[in-house]
């Protein structure tokens, strides 16, 4: 990792570390504004910023969103169990882990050199109670034990694209048999005109939880771009109040749709099954240009 001296600043100025990975190419960049803060890309495309003076901070609109939900996952502080599917910088474990301190999470990361680069630069708080293993989501799932998890956090992204084999009811009765009876899933989901991916997923969630909520900025919820949406499911009431509040204080307002607006908004789309799984959309290159 190379140093330089940055005469505007009169401070050490860390370069970029660069590693081909089992999914591409890795690039760690630093935080002009953060002293020790880094953003990951994976071939170009963000994948995740981490504060390693301050893991509480997330950069990215999503992660706030999904950040919300961690939030809500139980009274304020109390420890829980999560499960992560998609690792990247481990940004929402180690959010999780300063929000909630105790919690015990298993984080299932496909990517065996990009877990150890992840530890090697971006090393995690040595009292977290953080397990990585590395193997496909899916896969990592189905070890997890019936009832343990109080949160489900998916957010996989393979090339830019969610694998189809995580879009399935049959995916989803994994996440339900790991959920305990009041858990939450949380899932990024990403998408764009005409929003059939989007409006298919959540038909498949709500072929298997009862409540649903989705938080997305308006433009990508009309159609008009690509960009990401965060999905929230459970088997009991979700706190659709705060979550929309905290969605339309964030810097980038968001809107919480849910109930019949929500089922209207699918549109008469079908559950999506592993028979008939894709994977989702792949995103155009300029949504990359659009700070997340």
């Amino acid at each position: 990792m190379g140093k330089a001296r940055n005469p505007r600043r009169g401070r050490v100025a860390v370069e970029s570390v660069v590693e081909d990975v089992d999914g591409g190419r890795a690039e760690l960049v630093p935080d002009r504004e953060r002293a020790r803060a880094w953003t990951l890309l994976i071939d170009g495309a963000p994948q995740s910023h981490v504060d390693l003076d301050d893991p509480a901070h997330l950069s990215f609109e999503y992660q706030r969103r999904m950040g919300h939900v961690i939030d809500l996952a139980a009274p304020p502080g109390r420890p829980v169990h999560a499960v992560h599917l998609g690792g990247g910088a481990l940004t929402l474990a180690r959010y999780t882990a300063a929000t909630r301190p105790r919690s015990t999470q298993q984080v299932v990361e496909r990517d065996a050199a990009l877990v150890a680069l992840v530890r090697r630069a971006l090393p995690l708080d040595p009292g977290a109670r953080i397990r990585v293993r590395s193997t496909d989501a899916r896969a990592g799932l189905a070890k997890a034990g019936d009832g343990w998890a109080d949160l489900v956090v998916a957010d996989v992204f393979s090339g830019a694209r969610t694998p189809a084999h995580l879009t399935s009811t049959e995916f989803l009765d994994e996440v339900t048999r790991v959920l305990r009876p009041g858990g939450l899933y949380v899932a990024n989901l990403a998408d764009g005109p005409p929003l059939a991916h989007l409006r298919g997923q959540i038909a498949t969630a709500a072929a298997r939880f009862p409540e649903l909520a989705l938080i997305a900025d308006p433009a990508v919820l009309r159609g008009r771009r690509f960009g990401n949406a965060v999905l929230v499911a459970g088997h009991r009431p979700l706190p659709v109040a705060e979550l929309t509040r905290r969605a339309a204080c964030d810097p980038h307002p968001g809107r919480v749709e849910h109930g019949r607006a929500l089922t209207d908004f699918t549109g008469g789309a079908v559950p999506v099954t592993d028979a008939s799984a894709v994977d989702s959309p792949a995103p155009p290159p300029s949504v990359f240009d659009r700070a997340q």
